[in-house]
């Protein structure tokens, strides 16, 4: 996900999707615990993905 994309999006749906891709990755790292993943990459992805989103929301509400 990119930027850009991520800044036509409504904060809403931001907060929705933060929430979305922590409950994934909590579920990616504790199924990593027990057995090894399909895509061990995702979890970079998700990481970086959350970091870029929680960005954006910061600069939308401190505007």
């Amino acid at each position: 996900m990119r930027a850009e994309e991520i800044r036509e999006m409504a904060a809403d749906d931001i907060t929705k999707r933060v929430k979305e891709l922590e409950e994934e990755q909590f579920r990616l790292k504790f199924r990593s615990a027990t057995e090894p993943l399909e895509d061990p990459l995702r979890l970079r992805v998700i990481r970086r993905d959350l970091a870029r989103l929680k960005t954006v929301l910061r600069e939308q509400t401190n505007g």
